[in-house]
């Protein structure tokens, strides 16, 4: 008989759903990639480079900003499919996600730049001309500046 309750009791148990995964006690420190950058530092970087705000990361990637904006601080660890979805999202490999590989030039221009593009073809023709003589004057300076430093691109701003 009390065998019986043993098995019974084993097969509710097996029967009982999955509520999760226990949570850590360790406190481990991030991972720092290369120039004292964190996995999540280096996620906010990459989107930043590619133009993505976080609400059209965590929509390419089927989750929520505010988990995006969790990676980032480092508030959350990154799962490894996570790690995958994520790399999907901002076109480039694993490898360059983590920072093992270096990142190949994304050949299509950021949204940033086509936004940018749309607010300056919205102009009138006489500002838009007067913009693209500002922009023709500075992109020479750029490029003498990139030749005197050794730079392989010109420095970047935040607009």
């Amino acid at each position: 008989m009390r065998a019986a309750r043993a098995k019974d009791a084993a097969l509710q148990a097996d029967a009982a759903p999955f509520t999760g995964y226990a949570k850590s006690r360790i406190k481990l420190p991030p991972i720092r990639f290369g120039e004292d950058e964190s996995l999540g530092e280096r996620i906010a970087r990459l989107r930043k480079l590619r133009g993505i705000t976080q609400q059209e990361l965590a929509d390419r990637i089927g989750t929520i900003q505010v988990l995006i904006s969790d990676y980032e601080r480092d508030r959350l660890r990154v799962t490894a499919e996570m790690v995958v979805r994520i790399a999907a999202a901002l076109e480039m490999t694993t490898d360059e996600l983590l920072g093992l590989k270096k990142v190949q030039p994304n050949a299509k221009p950021s949204r940033k730049i086509l936004r940018r593009l749309e607010q300056i073809d919205m102009l009138r023709p006489q500002q838009q001309a007067t913009l693209l003589r500002t922009i023709d004057d500075t992109l020479p300076a750029w490029r003498g500046e990139v030749r005197r430093r050794g730079l392989s691109a010109p420095p970047r701003h935040t607009f």
